[in-house]
């Protein structure tokens, strides 16, 4: 795993998928899990910065966990602004209520949050927020073949590119 070159890691599942199931928890049960999660790596891990790093859903839910315990920073990739892809139904209350730094990593392609709409929370929170845009990036971060193609690149690449956003953000805190 590329983020264990930055620091410590302690990954984590929810119970709904270590149960193998489709259908998430509620946010609360989720909320608990991630600061159940958050407490045993913060014990494990005295005195370490702890930043918060979660794909879709596990950054929203990191978001709502750092509003009371404190964590140093968050890293949200493809944050899902946009409930069911709506643009009328936003998920940024909690980022309005943030003061905790955090780095968004979203894809141009990403319906679950469009980069005009999360500009536009962004210039309204508190926190000092920072952006990596993957060009062309859905919401699993993957760009589209043929970018690729027009481009040179390969999806390790673009991987690389966030990595070194996540590792400068980090160095930054």
């Amino acid at each position: 795993m590329r983020l264990e070159q930055i620091g410590n890691v302690e990954a984590f599942d929810y119970f709904y998928m270590r149960e193998n199931r489709k259908r998430p928890d509620l946010l609360p049960q989720l909320i608990a899990a991630h600061r159940q999660a958050l407490a045993a790596a913060q014990e494990k891990h005295k005195g370490l910065v702890t930043i918060l790093i979660g794909k879709s859903m596990g950054g929203r839910v990191g978001c709502h966990v750092a509003l009371e315990p404190k964590v140093d920073g968050l890293v949200c990739l493809g944050y899902p602004l946009c409930g069911g892809g709506d643009r009328t139904k936003l998920r940024d209350q909690v980022l309005r209520s943030l003061t905790t730094p955090i780095l968004f990593v979203q894809g141009t392609r990403d319906s679950l949050c469009p980069l005009d709409l999360l500009e536009q929370v962004r210039t309204e929170m508190k926190a000092p927020t920072f952006l990596h845009v993957i060009e062309d990036g859905d919401h699993s971060l993957l760009v589209a073949k043929h970018h690729l193609l027009a481009t040179g690149e390969t999806q390790d690449d673009v991987d690389q590119r966030t990595f070194e956003a996540i590792a400068n953000f980090v160095r930054r805190l």
